[in-house]
Order: C-alpha cells, then structure tokens, then sequence
C-alpha cells in the first residue's frame, strides 16, 4: 500500500469503532419504520437504519436489528420471530421527527405510537398495522433470521418476504412510484440526516 492509503484492521476495532466506521461508510442508510405484534397482540414500532432491500424474485427486504446491552432480543425481533409478521413505513423528512422519536426506551406497557403520535393503519394480509403518514409501505412475512456474531452489537438479519405494497395516490403515476415527489430521508452519522429534496438536519434521540 502506498502512503497515500490508511489501512485498519477491523480485528482491532472495538464494536463502537467498527460502528463509526461502517455508518460513515454506507452512507445515506435509508430509515425503516417497522411495526410488528406481541403474541399476545402488543404493538411495537421502532426505526431501523440498517435497511436494504434484497432480491425482486420474489420481493424481500432485509433488516438488521444489533443486539443491545442486555441479552434479551429487542422487541421487534422478538415479536418478528413470534408471529412471523412485520410492516415496513418508509421514513420520509415529513414524519422524520416523529420517526426519531419511536426509538425512546419505553415501559413494555407504553406505545411508541401514542408517544410519537404517529396513526396505525390496517394492513390488507399481515396483522401489524402500516404507518398512515408514510406514502409508501409493505408487508412482510418472516422469510429467515440469520444470526452473525455474538454479544453486543452482533447482527441479527430478518429477511422479509414482500406480500403487499401500499403506495399512496399522491406520489403514484401510471402505477409507478414518481420518486420526485418523495422526500426520502437518509441517516448519516450520529444525529445527522439528509433529505433527497433538502439539506442536511438533524435530532437528537429521545
């Protein structure tokens, strides 16, 4: 390697410095607002930024929900992995604060939906319900959870099985989605977003 070029090996990251590397890397990530059921019918709905989609045959989306602190699974994996449903809102920069505000550590007894004032809509096949704020949306069911690593910030990727798109009226042209007339948000570092029809803005998690 030249000396033009700094070379790190990710063996001598901690998962914080892998972290910071990786999210100023893959950069704009767009943001998931995914809703999902207890088995006891419990709703959650919490933002994930790492978000892709995968193939188109058939349609799936991926998620990747990173271990916390304690060893018990965040609730929309374990509610993904009790039902086998899950709901995909879009994030745009309209609803991006109250968006940020879902990711609040709450009582189990304590809605994010009441807290971030966001309004569930029904889904037509999956039982969680949809962001009505949010122009575009699928459903999902529970295709597989691949497992990477182990303790805190060790991956869990839920791959989702597309069974429903909801596109809304207002962005919608000869049954396509008119991408000019969608404020995607994307998240940078930290607190940092972006806008594809702004600038950069930022919040600070509740």
């Amino acid at each position: 390697m030249t000396s033009e070029w700094r070379t790190y090996s990710s063996a001598d990251f901690t998962p914080q410095q892998a972290y910071q590397f990786l999210t100023r890397m893959v950069s704009p990530r767009p943001i998931a607002l995914v809703s999902t059921l207890s088995k006891q019918g419990a709703p959650n709905l919490a933002p994930f930024s790492f978000y892709m989609a995968g193939g188109a045959n058939p349609p799936s989306i991926c998620i990747s929900v990173a271990r916390p602190r304690s060893a018990a699974d965040k609730d929309t994996l374990a509610n993904i992995k009790s039902t086998g449903e899950f709901c995909i809102s879009v994030v745009t920069r309209q609803i991006t604060e109250q968006a940020n505000l879902t990711s609040v550590e709450l009582p189990h007894s304590a809605s994010e939906w009441e807290y971030s004032g966001l309004t569930p809509r029904d889904a037509l096949i999956v039982k969680p319900p949809l962001v009505a704020e949010s122009p575009l949306g699928v459903e999902c069911r529970l295709f597989q959870v691949v497992t990477h690593g182990s303790g805190v910030s060790s991956a869990n990727y839920v791959i989702g099985e597309v069974v429903c798109f909801h596109i809304h009226q207002s962005i919608e042209h000869e049954g396509e989605i008119n991408q000019s007339l969608v404020d995607y948000v994307g998240r940078l570092e930290g607190n940092t977003y972006v806008s594809t029809l702004g600038a950069r803005f930022s919040y600070e998690r509740p």
